[in-house]
């Protein structure tokens, strides 16, 4: 009998920056190389607490783990003495320790290494995305590959049998009622709005919570615990619900506080909400693959970097729309995020809940528009077996 190849061996670096996001694109780009793609994975992080949160089953404390079929290893210095694999991924530009670079070089053929970069809408992704880079002191190369929105990118990630599970989830209304029963929160009743909110620091918040209390639409608001603490806080004068417990009540408003959860639990409440709004990467694409109206609340960075990063997502977002629903998706989208040329966040906020029928029909054909790029780890794995 012919003995079985081994298989191929991955090593994924990620450094905790945003607590979940890069953790939790990290874990999700593992398990999907193990699970779709036979890949012997280890996933070496720097702060396991943080996945611990978002991926049941990983535990805080351990330096080496085996879950879901991918290994986890706490990432330490000094850097343990362990032999180079045949792909490195270094997410987000987080670095590789010296010595595990310098074993790199000593291989026959060294690792095929790709650094995954943070995902944009803009331009000059398209141009950049795949190009190599010579490490400046060792003989390795490097390679640029960038998650994105066009066919010339690297795509975005994506489970194969995800729009089946969230299709089937939205046909099950026991495992809609199962949802809300785990989080503790009363079922929307029919006409409510059920809104999810996952957001930075954001000083438009309490104007946003005083259009929603004041609107004619009754909403029904959950927020993780530890999301948007200092906004609650000031706004329900010290009254901020914990998981569990009453709601907040306000007007039209009944906001409840839910226990943070894992990713797939996520997932289902992106499914289940009528708008989502999400931050950072992680999340930002998963409400992408939801197919809701969803709003973005992106990274703020020093000098309004950012700024060119959201107004060219919203513009390839917005390009589908009709004028009325396109209009009120930037208006918002940047109200949202501080622009003030976008003017206050109540009246935006009623021109995008005016929209989001068409949004919600739009929605669909945005994921399958999207699901029909490359996906992310299925092109690292073609790109690597070019160079393994």
């Amino acid at each position: 009998m012919a003995a079985t190849a081994p298989r191929s061996r991955w090593d994924i670096f990620c450094r905790v920056v945003d607590n979940f996001g890069d953790a939790g694109v990290s874990w999700r780009l593992a398990c999907v190389l193990a699970a779709e793609h036979g890949l012997d994975v280890t996933l070496w992080i720097d702060v396991p607490a943080a996945l611990a949160r978002i991926a049941p089953g990983i535990a805080a404390g351990v330096a080496a783990q085996r879950v879901r079929g991918v290994t986890v290893r706490h990432w330490v210095e000094p850097f343990p003495d362990v032999d180079p694999p045949d792909v490195v991924v270094e997410a987000f530009g987080c670095g590789l320790p010296d010595a595990y670079a310098a074993a790199m070089t000593l291989r026959p053929a060294p690792p095929a290494w790709f650094v995954l970069e943070y995902l944009s809408a803009e331009a000059w992704v398209d141009d950049t995305h795949g190009l190599p880079s010579p490490h400046p002191r060792l003989p390795l190369e490097r390679r640029f590959w960038f998650p994105g929105f066009t066919q010339r990118t690297g795509g975005l990630l994506r489970e194969r049998d995800l729009f089946a599970r969230r299709d089937a989830f939205l046909a099950d209304p026991a495992a809609l009622a199962a949802l809300w029963g785990a989080l503790r929160v009363p079922r929307p009743e029919p006409g409510e709005l059920a809104v999810s909110l996952f957001c930075y620091p954001n000083p438009a918040l309490p104007a946003l919570f005083d259009a929603w209390a004041d609107g004619e639409r009754p909403i029904v608001a959950v927020v993780p615990e530890g999301v948007a603490s200092g906004a609650l806080d000031a706004w329900s004068a010290g009254a901020v619900p914990h998981p569990g417990g009453a709601p907040l009540a306000r007007g039209r408003l009944r906001l409840h506080r839910i226990a943070f959860v894992d990713q797939d639990g996520y997932d289902r409440l992106l499914w289940a909400c009528d708008v989502n709004f999400v931050r950072g990467e992680d999340s930002f694409v998963r409400a992408q693959w939801a197919a809701r109206p969803f709003a973005w609340h992106i990274y703020p960075q020093a000098e309004n970097a950012h700024g060119a990063k959201l107004a060219a997502f919203v513009d390839r977002y917005a390009a589908g729309l009709d004028a009325p629903a396109a209009g009120a998706v930037r208006r918002f989208m940047h109200a949202w995020n501080g622009g003030a040329a976008a003017g206050p966040i109540g009246a935006a906020w009623l021109d995008f809940l005016a929209a989001c029928p068409n949004l919600a029909k739009y929605g669909s054909a945005w994921a399958a528009q999207l699901a029909a790029l490359p996906e992310l780890a299925a092109g690292l794995v073609k790109a690597a077996a070019k160079r393994v």
